[in-house]
C-alpha cells in the first residue's frame, strides 16, 4: 500500500534550475489565475479611451445627452438662448395659426398646439404684419371716405405706424407679463392652479392676434357697420382662444377671482380691437 507521503504533490526543481540558467524566463504559478492577454489589452485600450474622454470633456452623460437629441440650454443673456425660440418650421407656425383662427371647443391652445415648445417667430411677425396692415388700411379707408370731395387733399398719416406698433407690441408683451405674474402669485396661494410659463403666454397672445390681420385689410371698406361687424367677429374668435386657454388655469381658484380674471382678459382684448379700429 502506498505511503501517505507518496500521495502528496512533490515540488520539482525544474523551475528553479530554469531560472538559474535564464533569469528572464516566464513562469506560471498554478495558484494564481492566468490573465488573458487580449483582456489585458482591452483593459488598456478602455483606460486610454477614458483618459481621452476626460481630456476632451466627453463623458458618458454627454454622449447619452447627444444621442437623445438634448442640448444644454445657453444662459438667458446670450443670443443663443433666444435663437431657440425662433427655431420653428413652417408647419408648426401654420398649425398654430390655424388653431388660433379655428379654435376647438373645450381644447387648450397651449396643450394642443404649443406643447411646452413656445416660439417667438410667429408672435413677432404677426404683430409686425398687423401694425402695417392697420396703418395701411387706415390711410386707405380715410382716402376712400373722402374721395371725390373737391376740398380733400390726401396726406399719408405715418404716425399711425408708430401708434399701432407701440399699442400692439405693448399689449403682446406687457399684458402677458402681468398675467404671468398674477398666475404665479395665485399659484402660491392655491396649489391646484395650472401654471404657464411667460413665453407660453406670449405665444398664445401673439397667435391670437392673427385673425386681426385679414380683418384690418377689410377695414378699407368705407361702411362703418361692416367694419364693426368684422371687429366683433374677430374679437369673438380670438377672445375664445384666450378664454379656453386661461380658464383651466384659474377655474380652481376662488370663483370671483377666476371670473374677474377672465373678464379682465376679454376686456383688454376688446379695448385693443376697438382702439385699432378707431
Amino acid at each position: 500500500m502506498a505511503a501517505v507521503d507518496d500521495l502528496k504533490f512533490q515540488e520539482f526543481d525544474d523551475a528553479a534550475n530554469l531560472l538559474a540558467v535564464n533569469p528572464d524566463a516566464t513562469t506560471i504559478s498554478i495558484d494564481e489565475p492566468s490573465e488573458n492577454p487580449k483582456t489585458q489589452h482591452g483593459l488598456l485600450q478602455d483606460t486610454g479611451r477614458e483618459e481621452d474622454d476626460e481630456l476632451l470633456g466627453t463623458d458618458d452623460s454627454d454622449k447619452t445627452e447627444l444621442l437623445a437629441g438634448q442640448k444644454k440650454s445657453a444662459p438667458f443673456w446670450t443670443f443663443e438662448y433666444y435663437q431657440t425660440f425662433f427655431d420653428v418650421d413652417t408647419y408648426q407656425v401654420l398649425d398654430r395659426i390655424k388653431g388660433s383662427v379655428f379654435p376647438v371647443p373645450g381644447k387648450n391652445f397651449v396643450r394642443l398646439y404649443i406643447r411646452s415648445n413656445p416660439d417667438l417667430y410667429g408672435p413677432f411677425w404677426i404683430c409686425a404684419t398687423l401694425v402695417f396692415a392697420i396703418a395701411i388700411s387706415g390711410n386707405l379707408s380715410n382716402f376712400f371716405i373722402h374721395l371725390g370731395k373737391p376740398t380733400f387733399h390726401y396726406v399719408p398719416e405715418f404716425r399711425k405706424v408708430s401708434i399701432a406698433a407701440t399699442t400692439i407690441y405693448a399689449y403682446a408683451w406687457l399684458v402677458p407679463l402681468a398675467l404671468w405674474g398674477f398666475l404665479m402669485w395665485r399659484n402660491s396661494k392655491v396649489m391646484n392652479i395650472v401654471s404657464y410659463s411667460f413665453l407660453e403666454i406670449v405665444c398664445v397672445y401673439g397667435y391670437s392676434l392673427f385673425i386681426y390681420i385679414p380683418t384690418a385689410i377689410l377695414w378699407i371698406i368705407p361702411q362703418k357697420a361692416v367694419r364693426w361687424v368684422l371687429v366683433m367677429f374677430a374679437l369673438c374668435l380670438s377672445g375664445s382662444v384666450l378664454v379656453m386657454t386661461f380658464w383651466p388655469a384659474v377655474r380652481d381658484d376662488n370663483r370671483r377671482i377666476a371670473l374677474a380674471t377672465i373678464a379682465t382678459i376679454v376686456l383688454l382684448h376688446a379695448l385693443l380691437a376697438v382702439g385699432c379700429l378707431v
